[in-house]
């Protein structure tokens, strides 16, 4: 059985390849039964969360991610998200690769927003805002310039040095990235929006949007997350990843059960838009959001195409 750790994942999943994968993934016959939430008490921090994600293509492949969400960890310098993957042969069963789920689940999480972009982003979109600090600020933002002519990365985090040093890491000749203060003022001059963030407040405010603008809500996974307010929602077209975000997403969840948004508003989520069951961006100034909360078809996406060039690696090298 293969080790594919975290420096092996983030070398081999190439960002363009990856996006394509989803794609590819979206438009075939993937079983993703529902994933397993349980929370799980920590001493003087905020509850952690224990994921299970399985999913399998027949004749193919078998994944399951287990996945840790520890909100605390900041406080202790430590990553908020961790977990592995276990890829299976869905011929016999034999185990073919322990991936490590940290890594997986970034470059994942970052590639579908880019897919989503390639729909719903303009294709002109040259300035993007990223929302958060995290891990996974860094792999948005070079997912969604993959995607689209991004040159201007301004970013925006509740600890501006944090905000100051990861503009300085990804500040180069192709992309110019700065760090604010100014939240407002950074959302009103986007053209992409996206916000990785824990938040349980909105930070994104409707009356910021400028039209023709994309929004890409990424942290928000529980019903009482949320990174957007009702304004956004009223103004924007909203599309998500999979339909689980109409029932574990607070951008989605909140505005549902109040009654400001209906199922029948969601527009599509990214099988209908990889198999062109529904429409992307219908006219220039239209606002786009797109929410995820993250699906095991990434994640096992994300493996296949890891596992099978990493054996086309060694086949090449032998």
């Amino acid at each position: 059985m293969r080790v594919l750790g975290a420096s092996a994942v983030e070398a081999a999943l190439e960002t363009e390849a990856l996006v394509e994968k989803l794609r590819e993934v979206f438009r075939t016959a993937v079983t993703v039964p529902p994933r397993e939430h349980y929370s799980i008490p920590v001493p003087n921090s905020p509850d952690a969360t224990l994921l299970v994600m399985p999913a399998w293509q027949e004749n193919r492949y078998i994944g399951v991610k287990i996945v840790s969400v520890f909100p605390g960890n900041g406080a202790k310098n430590l990553p908020s998200v961790m977990g592995s993957y276990v890829l299976i042969s869905a011929r016999t069963g034999e185990p073919l690769a322990t991936i490590d789920g940290r890594m997986l689940t970034l470059r994942r999480t970052a590639a579908a927003s880019a897919l989503a972009a390639k729909y719903l982003a303009r294709a002109d979109a040259h300035r993007l805002l990223m929302i958060g600090t995290g891990a996974l600020a860094p792999h948005l933002i070079r997912a969604h310039a993959t995607v689209r002519p991004i040159r201007e990365v301004v970013i925006w985090g509740r600890t501006p040095e944090k905000a100051v040093t990861l503009a300085r890491i990804l500040h180069s000749r192709y992309l110019t990235v700065t760090a604010t203060t100014d939240l407002e003022s950074a959302v009103r001059g986007a053209d992409v929006i996206s916000c990785a963030t824990l938040s349980r407040e909105p930070l994104i405010r409707g009356e910021w949007l400028k039209q023709g603008q994309h929004v890409d809500l990424v942290g928000g996974f529980t019903p009482e997350m949320r990174e957007a307010d009702d304004v956004v929602i009223e103004r924007a077209r909203i599309y998500v990843d999979t339909p689980v975000a109409l029932k574990e997403a607070g951008d989605i969840v909140q505005p549902l059960q109040s009654g400001l948004l209906m199922e029948k508003m969601i527009a599509g989520d990214l099988a209908e838009l990889a198999q062109g069951r529904c429409h992307g961006r219908s006219f220039y100034n239209q606002i786009t959001l797109f929410k995820s909360v993250g699906t095991a078809i990434e994640d096992l996406a994300a493996a296949m195409l890891l596992f099978e060039q990493t054996r086309e690696e060694r086949t090449t090298l032998r």
